[in-house]
């Protein structure tokens, strides 16, 4: 076996969740008095952190969008978090996955508890070893952080036996700066340019392709 460890990120490669998330940004831009954008222009708030997206996307200050996150998660925490729908084929390549004997670890930008939330309701939580995100404050929400605080979780296993599945450049160039492998998804939120420009080991168009490439232990890395 080639690898030991998948990291998998959640939004956009595990579940879709835009009607959750982009109903819950729209809530926090009206709070903030902002006019809300269509909902294709929120479908770059998945996968990102969401101080960075407010940030960038909206020219808030580092306080504005700490204020916008809090109004987000007014309708997020209870709401938004179950508007949401696994991708097809997830279970099955889950049950594959752990059948051949690989550890699979959630490493999200998301906080864990959210990320905790979702993972039961789903029923998917028994398939994981561990669910790592990101800290309410905001800590620990880089990519590169998540993974290399779950690279640190497993001190026997090398570098060079884990790799990152995800579907934005986010969860690519993470991999990378933790000196790990990577697979990006292109049924998810990230365009093909966005991933291929950030040098993926390996795409995949589907949850089927995923499943036959982990079967045939193809991915080299670039």
């Amino acid at each position: 076996m080639r690898y030991k460890v998948i990291l998998f990120d959640l939004d956009g490669t595990l579940t879709d969740p835009f009607w959750g998330i982009s109903q819950s940004v729209q809530y926090a831009l009206s709070k903030m008095g902002f006019e809300s954008p269509s909902l294709h222009q929120l479908r770059a708030f998945i996968g990102p952190p969401l101080q960075e997206s407010f940030e960038q996307m909206f020219h808030m200050n580092k306080l504005d969008a700490q204020r916008a996150i809090t109004y987000y998660r007014e309708r997020y925490t209870d709401q938004g978090i179950y508007e949401n729908e696994l991708y097809p084929g997830i279970r099955q390549l889950l049950s594959l996955l752990i059948n051949k004997g690989y550890i699979l670890v959630i490493a999200t930008s998301k906080p864990t508890i959210f990320a905790e939330r979702i993972m039961t309701h789903f029923g998917l939580d028994h398939y994981f070893d561990r669910i790592i995100g990101s800290h309410l404050n905001g800590d620990r929400s880089n990519k590169a952080e998540i993974i290399g605080h779950i690279i640190n979780i497993y001190p026997q296993v090398l570098p060079s036996d884990f790799i990152m599945v995800g579907d934005r450049m986010h969860d690519i160039i993470g991999a990378q700066k933790a000196g790990i492998d990577s697979i990006a998804v292109l049924y998810g939120y990230g365009s093909e340019a966005e991933l291929k420009h950030s040098k993926p080991c390996f795409l995949a168009k589907s949850t089927d392709e995923l499943s036959l490439l982990f079967e045939s232990f193809s991915c080299v890395s670039t």
